[in-house]
This record gives structure tokens, sequence and C-alpha cells, in this order.
């Protein structure tokens, strides 16, 4: 059946097409879209949906171009309007204790399950079913389609997408990013860079350690000083109460080192994170501590073997969001969804780097945060219609 069928078949639902978006989503999870995936069998996917209604979809790719975002422009040409943006890789189902199939939606208790279910395929299931209502409406704005590939590995895509945007003179004027939130407008999301740390050390049989230069313990003593750094952030802030916690937080998350414990290890790596307010900066703390490694440490490890010492890379890097309240973006939201409720949330989205380009951003979608990234990964119907129903008034808006 092709997609005008299809939007035959259910032309007798009411708005907001909760069963077209329920199909939808089946289509989009069953696509494993892992970060380390390429995503193309989803974006053609989408490609040719939106291509069955007139759509001409434009495509930004990585440089292996196995990756791909998408964008569409629903409306008239050569005017801005309100970008619904959100990503299309998931995070991966390895060693998680799954009851059910991740890459099939299935219902109890009024909840699908799935992987990307509500992290965050759910929203753009809705946003492409509600396609056939903004093409019927002859919208006076146009409405802005923005799906990204590797937000999961620190907003990646989205990059490639904004730099085709930004030289466009009817780029949006305004993006909200579909990211869980339960429905609730977030105007503000923390930053994040992490990076990691290669250490070099010496080998040298254990029976002789302090002749070599243990790359496990100097590791030890760096992260040991991360710990240190966030119980400062912890204890001296500075503060915003409006996040769910309420300052920047530091965390090792990845350590590998040594071969065997009668050998003093000449190797380990580690990686760890900042996640700062938008008021922080996160390159201060990471200099702070390369240069404890270059001041503290690395003169000890070169007084044994010149060649020690530490390598550094930054792996991830996105900036936090902090949308005035005043801003027409949130009130937009705030209007549509009739409430002047705002808040702030801890994890991070493409949100800020909409910003960077010029273009305000707030943070809406269904489901909720505490479902991502875990087994048995749900999202609430009753969300997917929330969400179906913000959609439509969204339309209205922009028909108006």
């Amino acid at each position: 059946m092709d997609n005008h069928a299809k939007s035959d078949a259910h032309a007798d639902n009411s708005r907001p097409r909760f069963a077209d978006a329920r199909a939808i989503l089946e289509q989009l999870v069953a696509f494993p879209t892992v970060s380390r995936n390429s995503n193309m069998e989803l974006i053609d996917y989408i490609y040719e949906y939106l291509s069955g209604y007139g759509l001409n979809p434009y495509l930004t790719f990585n440089r292996e171009r196995n990756k791909a975002n998408l964008y569409a422009v629903i409306g008239p040409e050569g005017k801005s309007g309100i970008a619904l943006s959100g990503h299309t890789d998931v995070v991966p189902v390895d060693g998680q204790d799954w009851r059910r199939d991740p890459w099939v939606v299935s219902e109890a208790d009024g909840r699908l399950y799935g992987r990307g279910t509500s992290d965050m395929k759910g929203f753009i299931a809705v946003a492409l079913a509600q396609v056939p209502d903004m093409i019927a409406r002859n919208l006076a704005r146009p409405i802005h389609l923005c799906f990204s590939y590797d937000e999961e590995v620190g907003c990646v895509g989205i990059r490639r997408l904004l730099d085709y945007l930004v030289t466009r003179t009817d780029r949006p004027s305004a993006c909200i990013v579909g990211e869980p939130t339960r429905m609730q407008v977030i105007n503000g999301h923390k930053g994040k860079l992490s990076a990691r740390c290669r250490v070099r050390g010496f080998a040298c049989h254990s029976a002789l350690a302090p002749h070599g230069v243990n790359a496990v313990e100097y590791a030890a003593r760096l992260i040991t000083r991360l710990v240190v750094l966030a119980q400062s952030k912890r204890k001296r802030g500075p503060f915003d109460h409006a996040f769910d916690v309420p300052y920047t937080t530091v965390h090792t998350g990845t350590v590998q080192g040594g071969t065997t414990v009668n050998i003093v290890p000449s190797e380990c790596q580690f990686d760890f994170e900042f996640r700062n307010l938008p008021a922080d900066d996160p390159e201060r703390l990471f200099t702070a501590i390369k240069e404890y490694a270059r001041t503290e440490l690395e003169p000890e490890m070169r007084a044994v073997a010149p060649q020690t010492g530490f390598d550094w890379t930054e792996r991830a890097r996105f900036p936090g969001l902090d949308t005035p309240p005043n801003e027409t973006v949130v009130r937009l939201v705030q209007g549509l969804l009739g409430t002047a409720i705002l808040g702030k949330v801890s994890f991070g989205t493409e949100g800020g780097l909409f910003h960077e380009a010029g273009i305000p951003a707030a943070v809406c979608g269904p489901g909720s945060i505490e479902q991502a990234h875990k087994p048995d990964e749900y999202i609430e119907i009753e969300q997917l219609k929330m969400c179906g129903e913000f959609i439509r008034r969204l339309i209205d808006d922009s028909a108006a």
C-alpha cells in the first residue's frame, strides 16, 4: 500500500492520527539504528514516505556517506517557520536484560515497548503522521522537519545539517526539540564535554615496581582529582536550582589498563565527562585537569622514564541551552500546551547547537528520560496522543 493509500485508509481517524503514528513507530523501531550502525534504511523509509506526499527532502551525509540527516519543509517557500528536530539513532541493547524483542514494538498496560520508543522515535513518528494534515492545511508559515544521526554520541550529525541551514535565507526562526520531557516545556539543559586520557607508563617486573611507571596508578590519581573536582562542584557550585541536578557534574565512565598483576602496566586509559551548567565553562575545567597532570604528575613519571606522560583526546562536546523565558519559541510552546510552567534538564540535546546557529530552541516531547537507555524502554500511549494534539495545535497556529 502506498503512502497516499495509507492516508486514505485512515481518513476516518480523528486527528492527531494516533493509529498512523503507531504504525510509523513500529517501522522506525524495526530499524536497529544504534549509533555504531548506519541509519540509511530508516532515512530511506522517511524519504520515501515524505516523497509520497510530494515533498522533496534534502539529505546531508557523514564523510563515509553511510549516515544521513534529513531535512524537509512543509509550507510556503521563502518563509521561516518552526523546526521539529529529532535524532534517529538509539543506544545499544548489548548486555541489557530485555524481556521482549527490543526491535519489535509490543503493547502492555497502556505502554508501547521497544528501543527508541521514548528516546526518541515516538516523537518522529507522531510528527510524520501529521504530515498529511500539514499539507492539507496550506500553511501560512512552514514547518521544518530536521532528523539527524549520531546524537547519542555527541550531537554529531546535526552540525552538518545546521551548516546547511545557516546558508538558507528561509531557515527556521525557531526549533522545538522533541526529546522526552513528558510534554513539559524545557527552556534549558546542560552542556557536555567528554574526553579520553591515555596514560603512558613504563613497564617492568612487579618485583621491581619502583623502576617502572605504573600507568594504572597515575590514572587513578587523575581520576581521584576528578572526584575532588566533582565534590567541589557539588558543595560550592555554581548552582541553578531549576535543574534536577543543580550543579555541574564530573563523571568517570570507563577505565582499561594493565595486562597481569606481576607486570607494572605501561598503558591505561579512561573516559570522563563534564555535564556543565550553561553558565559554567567546561573547557576551563578540562584545562585544570590537564594542568594538574602536566605540573604534578608528569615530573614524577619522567624522573623514572622520560617517554612517559599523558595524551588527551576530546570525544564529544555540545553546548548547554538557556533560552530566556520570554523568547518567542518558549512562549509558543507554552501557549500550545496551555501552561506557564518551565523546567530545565540535566541531559543534553541539539538545542544548544540550534541556539548557536541563531535559531532559538525549546525542548518538548513525549515520554520520559527515565525510560531512555534502559532495558524494556517504553513510552506511554497517552504521551504519544498528547504529542499528537500538541503538533495539531502547532499546525493550527502555522495555518493562521
